[in-house]
């Protein structure tokens, strides 16, 4: 049948030989373009209504291929237009050069968009938004690293071949590869920062130090991983600024990690109190407390007296929480508690200035009094 619609394609064409040969070579390929986007049309159509009522992998499948279908079909269609129209030696070169750069442009997108794919597929077994999401967050940042590197490897990999097709671009690449260790040296240099960072990003992905919506402590601040690209890291700070540090940085500066190996934390609250404070009664006081808190996880709860100041007693109150921010809320949380119920029971046990004033020995008076003036003989 491909044979029959051929030969009807070049009688076609050479009924027409009245006519200019770039004329009818345009008004083919015109045809082979409208064909591939009537055809493209036509199955989109069919598969949209077939994955209408299915799940959302369906769904997002038809329309993300969407692009690379309409390319690959304009492609193959132009293609058998090619050796069809009635073109020249020069004008079939320069038509074959677009096509096989454009079929390399095909190859890289339907890689990146089945990278993308593989990437959603894979990450919709975990769930960011669980009470428990350790292991959710590792795959994840995992997952979205490596596809960050592999699409920058994808795109330098196409827009490479693509070049090396135009012969003074594959001629330069040949010298440039043939020349002196100094031309490699001085690349190397220049693009030490990008390739710093994209080494920093694989080592991330392998070890994690940090994963997406960790909580953690750079440079003073506090706040969660919010994005994590192919160079740089977005923290979220608690204010809802953002703070942007490299890749490298998570590789050679210490941080604190508050969810490497878990969310729960242990909250620390010190309180300063009199030496007269009764301390059995604050420890029960602060077990009532963290009971009665829906943010306390049940598994820590303690105070103790850690060091005497020269007027007051230091206590350290211990609670834990099943997250930072939790564990930052029962903290304040346990503060106003402790220190109005200490208001209102025990106020002598707050912090207290202490000064003992004795009686002068006979015939003293205070520096400041005034004399009396000396009587006249």
């Amino acid at each position: 049948m491909l044979d029959q619609l051929d030969m009807a394609a070049r009688q076609v064409v050479a009924s027409v030989n009245w006519a200019p040969n770039w004329a009818v070579s345009l008004a083919v390929l015109a045809v082979a373009a409208l064909t591939a986007r009537l055809v493209h049309r036509l199955v989109f159509r069919l598969l949209t209504r077939l994955v209408q009522e299915r799940d959302l992998f369906l769904r997002s499948l038809v329309s993300r291929t969407a692009g690379p279908v309409r390319l690959g079909l304009a492609v193959f269609a132009l293609s058998i237009a090619a050796g069809i129209a009635p073109l020249t030696a020069q004008q079939a070169g320069i038509l074959r050069h677009v096509l096989l750069v454009c079929f390399i442009g095909l190859v890289g997108w339907v890689m990146l968009t089945a990278l993308r794919i593989w990437t959603t597929v894979y990450l919709r077994r975990f769930k960011l938004d669980a009470e428990d999401n350790l292991l959710a967050r590792k795959h994840a940042t995992q997952s979205r690293i490596l596809q960050r590197v592999a699409a920058s490897l994808i795109v330098v990999v196409t827009a490479a071949a693509a070049l090396m097709t135009f012969d003074g671009v594959r001629q330069y690449g040949v010298s440039l590869l043939a020349s002196a260790g100094a031309a490699g040296l001085v690349v190397g240099l220049a693009l030490q920062p990008v390739l710093k960072n994209l080494i920093a990003g694989i080592q991330l992905a392998i070890t994690q130090p940090i994963r997406l919506e960790d909580a953690v402590i750079v440079e003073g601040e506090w706040g969660n991983i919010e994005e994590i690209s192919s160079t740089y890291v977005v923290v979220r700070l608690w204010d809802w600024r953002r703070m942007v540090l490299p890749l490298a940085y998570f590789i050679e500066q210490p941080f604190q990690n508050w969810t490497r190996e878990g969310a729960a934390l242990i909250g620390t609250v010190m309180m300063y109190v009199d030496h007269t404070a009764p301390v059995p009664a604050m420890r029960a006081k602060l077990e009532e407390v963290a009971r009665a808190s829906r943010l306390w996880d049940g598994r820590v709860v303690s105070l103790q007296v850690t060091d005497f100041k020269q007027g007051t007693m230091e206590v350290r109150l211990l609670v834990s929480a099943s997250n930072a921010g939790r564990a930052f809320d029962l903290r304040c949380e346990v503060r106003e508690k402790m220190i109005g119920w200490l208001q209102a029971e025990h106020p002598h046990a707050l912090p207290r200035q202490r000064a003992e004033i004795d009686r002068l020995p006979p015939g003293a008076a205070w520096h400041d009094a005034p004399r009396r003036a000396p009587q006249e003989a």
